[in-house]
């Protein structure tokens, strides 16, 4: 379990960028007047990158606490 938590959270985090490379590519697009992605248009895209990136952002302030408590635990001994 502990190798697999930071490898979700790199997951996450560096899929939020491909998906926010892929909306840039893909307002782009629509301005030249094709598109890329039929169903979602680049504001969707967008949204889903800010959901990966919370979510990422979440799990990093888990492993902060987990390690501060563990700290805490360790001084009062």
């Amino acid at each position: 379990m502990k190798n697999l938590e930071p490898f979700i959270r790199r997951v996450f985090f560096y899929g939020a960028f491909a998906i926010l490379v892929v909306a840039a590519i893909e307002k782009i697009a629509n301005l030249l007047g094709s598109s890329l992605i039929k169903p979602y248009t680049p504001q969707d895209l967008l949204e889903w990158a800010v959901v990966a990136l919370v979510f990422s952002i979440a799990m990093q302030l888990h492993q902060i606490r987990l390690l501060l408590e563990g700290k805490q635990a360790e001084g009062k001994k």
